[in-house]
C-alpha cells in the first residue's frame, strides 16, 4: 500500500495501538511491521485466528505468555561465541518454563481456539537444556554441584575464610586501643585494619591507604599476607571453573538454537496475535466476511479513533452501483464518513477486526488510492488545486477493478466550472476501469451526474434543518444540500449579507454572460442589458477603455464585451413541461416535468428520475408544441408510469383504503 495512503487514513497509530497491547519485544516488533495484506484467503485465515484470541480473552481467560526478557540479547547473540552470563542463563530458564506451561495451557484450549492452539503445539520442549541450567545456576548464581572442581575449590576457600576469621579476631583484640575505630575494611580486595598514624609502628605490616585527613593509616598486618594470597589464588581457580561451566552451558544453548529459536518466534507470533485481540475488544471489534468481488456492507461501523462517541455508519457499495457521491453540509461528516471506510478497509486486510456490527461484508483492494486534505505545500510549490492533481494523476496511473478510491471534495481549488468537468472526467474514467470510487462534493452538477448516470449512486450526510445541526447519518440514495447559507447564520453572519446573497445566487446569468446586479448601499453602477459598461464607467474610464484592447468591468472581476446600445437584450430562457431538452455536462437527454421555480431550477425526467437542473445548463432540443399533437395533450402519459396513471384515475372516483401512488426518486 501506498505510504501517503497508510498516513493519510491513520493506520501508523493503528500500529503503535496494536504495540501497546503486546508484552514482549517481538509482539511489538510485529505490530509496528504490521501491513495489509492482499490475499483474500490469507486475511480470511487471519481475522479467524483473531476472533479465536478474542474468544479466550473475552471468557476472562489469563493466557500464560512468556514475556520474552532477555531472550533479545540472547537471540543476538546465540551461536556468535559469546559466552552468556548467570543472568542469561536465568532469563533462558525461565523462558523455557514458560513455554512448557503455554504449551501444556493450550492444549486444553484446542476445541475453542483450533488454530491457535496450533501454533502452541508447534513449539519443542527442550527438558535436557532446562534440567542443566536448573542443576547449575539458581537465584542468579553459579551452584557448587555444577562440578566436582567447583565444589572442591569452593571447601578450601571456605576453611581458608574461617583461619582468617580466627586470624582478624585476634588481630582486633590485641591493637583494639590504637584502633581508629572497631571495624575492619576492605582496600583493593585485601583485609586492613584502621590504626591511629601516631601507632603505625606498633603494627607489623603494609600500608595500603591512608585516610583523607592523614589521622588513620590502613595497614594489612603481615600475619594476614599469607591467608590472603592463598584465597586470592582459589577466588582465581575458582573464577576459571566457572567460565568453563558457563562456556559449557553456553555450547549445550547452541545446540539448541533452532529449537529456541523457534519458540521465541512462535512466542513472538502469539503474543501479536493477543495484542490484536486486546485491541479489538477495547473497541468492540468484530469480523467480516471477505470478498474480492468489490462488494461493502457494513452496519453500524465506527472509526476506531472516535469510539461511541460517533454516529455510526451504515455503508453499502459494490452491487448495483460502484461509484458513491456523498454530499451534505460542511461539519456534517462526509470527510469522516471516506476516513472511516479506508480505515476499516486498511484494518480489515491486516487480520484486525473491527467496529461494526456482526454479519459485515468487506471487498479486498490491491490498492487504497486517496485524494484527502489541501495538500497544500510551500516547500514542493504546491497550490491546493496542484496538489488535488498531482494526486488524481498518481490515482489513474495504479486505478483498476482491485482499486478503492477516496476522494475529498472534488473539483475545490479552482474554477468551479472547470473543475466540475474535470471532476466528472475524472469519475467517468474511474468507472471505465472497474474501480470502487466513494467521493464527496458540495456541487449540484456532479450529483445530478451521479443520478443520471447507470453504476453511480448519490447519498447524503443528514442534517437536523431546525436547529441546523449535523445528524452525522448516511443516507444512500439521496444527494443533500451544503445548507450554506443556514450555517453561515448560525455561525453569525450578517442576515442582509445572506439576503444578498441569495439574491446574487437566484440571478440568471444570459449567454454573453452580462451581469445585472442590484444597487447596494456601496452604490455599485448598475449594469444592465440595455446600458453598457462604458456608460456605467462614465466618460474617464471611457477613454482608458478605448486605449486597451481588452474590455472589463468596473469592479475589475470578469471580462467581458461591451454590449451595443442598439442590441437588444438576450432573451431569457423559457422552457415548459413537455419539452425535450440537453444537459450537456451529463450528456444526455430528458423531458421537462416540472416549470421553472423562484431559483432558476427546472425539474427534468433522466432515465426514470427526476433531477432539478438550473436553466442555464439546459438547451432546448425539441419543444413540447412538436413532441405532441395539440395543446390539450395529456403530458401524464409521458411522465407517469400506466400504473400510477390507473391509481390516478381510479382516485378520482371514489377512496381506495391502501391505494398509494409511488412518484420517481428526486435529485
Amino acid at each position: 500500500m501506498n505510504e501517503n495512503t497508510l498516513n493519510s487514513l491513520g493506520y501508523p497509530q493503528i500500529q503503535k495501538n496494536v504495540a501497546d497491547c503486546a508484552l514482549s519485544y517481538l509482539g511489538k516488533r510485529y505490530a509496528r511491521e504490521l501491513k495489509p495484506m492482499v490475499d483474500a484467503h490469507l486475511i480470511q485465515l487471519r481475522l479467524e485466528e483473531t476472533v479465536e484470541a478474542a474468544t479466550l480473552i473475552r471468557f476472562g481467560a489469563s493466557i500464560p505468555l512468556p514475556s520474552l526478557d532477555g531472550m533479545e540479547t540472547i537471540m543476538d547473540l546465540l551461536g556468535t561465541g559469546y559466552l552468556f552470563s548467570e543472568r542469561d542463563f536465568s532469563h533462558l530458564a525461565q523462558f523455557l518454563r514458560s513455554c512448557a506451561q503455554l504449551m501444556k495451557y493450550m492444549e486444553g484450549k484446542s476445541g475453542a481456539a483450533p488454530t491457535v492452539s496450533r501454533y502452541a503445539a508447534s513449539m519443542i520442549m527442550i527438558e535436557p537444556l532446562l534440567s542443566e541450567i536448573e542443576r547449575c545456576i539458581h537465584s542468579g548464581r553459579i551452584q557448587d554441584q555444577a562440578s566436582k572442581e567447583l565444589i572442591r575449590i569452593r571447601k578450601k576457600m571456605t576453611v581458608n575464610e574461617e583461619r582468617m576469621k580466627r586470624k582478624l579476631d585476634s588481630l582486633v583484640s590485641k591493637h583494639r586501643s590504637i584502633m581508629q575505630e572497631h571495624v575492619i575494611s576492605q582496600r583493593g580486595g585485601r583485609t586492613v585494619l584502621p590504626i591511629k598514624k601516631e601507632f603505625r609502628k606498633q603494627v607489623k605490616g603494609s600500608v595500603l591507604d591512608e585516610s583523607g585527613s592523614g589521622q588513620t593509616v590502613y595497614i594489612e598486618p603481615v600475619e594476614l599476607v599469607s591467608l590472603q594470597m592463598q584465597l586470592a589464588a582459589l577466588q582465581a581457580e575458582e573464577s576459571r571453573e566457572e567460565m568453563r561451566i558457563l562456556g559449557d552451558l553456553t555450547s549445550l544453548a547452541e545446540s539448541y538454537n533452532r529449537e529456541i529459536a523457534l519458540n521465541t518466534e512462535t512466542v513472538g507470533v502469539l503474543d501479536f496475535l493477543f495484542a490484536k485481540a486486546k485491541y479489538a475488544a477495547t473497541m468492540d471489534g468484530r469480523t467480516v466476511r471477505v470478498n474480492t468481488q468489490g462488494h461493502i456492507n457494513l452496519q453500524r461501523a465506527r472509526h476506531p479513533f472516535m469510539g461511541s462517541s460517533m454516529v455510526p455508519l451504515d455503508f453499502a457499495i459494490g452491487r448495483t452501483y460502484s461509484s458513491l457521491i456523498i454530499t451534505g453540509p460542511n461539519t456534517g461528516g462526509k470527510t469522516v464518513a471516506l476516513k472511516t471506510l479506508g480505515l476499516l478497509t486498511l484494518m480489515m486486510q491486516s487480520g484486525l477486526l473491527i467496529p461494526v456490527e456482526e454479519g459485515g461484508e468487506m471487498a479486498v483492494y490491491n490498492e487504497v488510492a486517496v485524494d484527502i486534505g489541501d495538500g497544500q505545500s510551500l516547500e514542493q510549490a504546491l497550490s491546493t488545486f496542484s496538489a488535488h492533481i498531482h494526486n488524481m494523476i498518481g490515482i489513474l496511473e495504479q486505478a483498476n477493478t482491485s482499486t478503492l478510491v477516496l476522494i475529498d471534495e472534488m473539483a475545490s481549488g479552482t474554477d468551479p466550472g472547470e473543475g466540475v468537468g474535470l471532476s466528472i472526467a475524472m469519475l467517468e474514467e474511474l468507472h471505465s476501469r472497474g474501480a470502487t470510487v466513494v467521493a464527496t462534493t458540495h456541487f449540484g452538477e456532479i450529483k445530478h451526474f451521479a443520478a443520471a448516470t447507470p453504476g453511480f449512486e448519490n447519498a447524503r450526510m443528514e442534517f437536523d434543518t431546525v436547529s441546523l445541526q449535523p445528524l452525522y447519518r448516511l443516507r444512500i440514495g439521496e444527494a443533500g444540500e451544503s445548507y450554506a447559507y443556514s450555517i453561515a447564520l448560525k455561525l453569525g453572519m450578517p442576515q442582509r449579507i445572506i439576503e444578498r446573497s441569495k439574491s446574487l445566487s437566484d440571478q440568471s446569468i444570459s449567454r454573453d454572460r452580462t451581469f445585472v446586479f442590484a444597487s447596494s448601499p456601496l452604490e455599485t453602477p448598475v449594469l444592465t442589458p440595455d446600458r453598457s459598461v462604458a456608460e456605467a464607467d462614465g466618460p474617464a474610464e471611457l477613454s482608458k477603455r478605448n486605449q486597451s484592447k481588452q474590455s472589463k468591468d468596473s469592479i475589475g472581476l470578469h471580462k467581458k464585451t461591451t454590449p451595443r446600445e442598439s442590441d437588444p437584450p438576450a432573451p431569457a430562457k423559457t422552457f415548459r413541461k413537455g419539452d425535450r431538452v440537453y444537459a450537456a455536462y451529463l450528456n444526455q437527454s430528458g423531458i421537462v416535468c416540472d416549470v421553472e421555480d423562484s431559483r432558476g431550477n427546472i425539474g427534468v425526467m433522466l432515465r426514470g428520475r427526476k433531477v432539478k437542473i438550473h436553466k442555464k445548463r439546459l438547451t432546448l432540443h425539441i419543444s413540447a408544441d412538436e413532441l405532441y399533437p395539440g395543446d390539450d395533450y395529456d403530458l401524464d402519459i409521458v411522465l407517469e408510469t400506466k400504473e400510477n396513471r390507473k391509481k390516478r384515475k381510479l382516485m378520482g372516483r371514489k377512496h381506495v383504503e391502501g391505494l398509494q401512488i409511488e412518484l420517481p426518486p428526486e435529485e
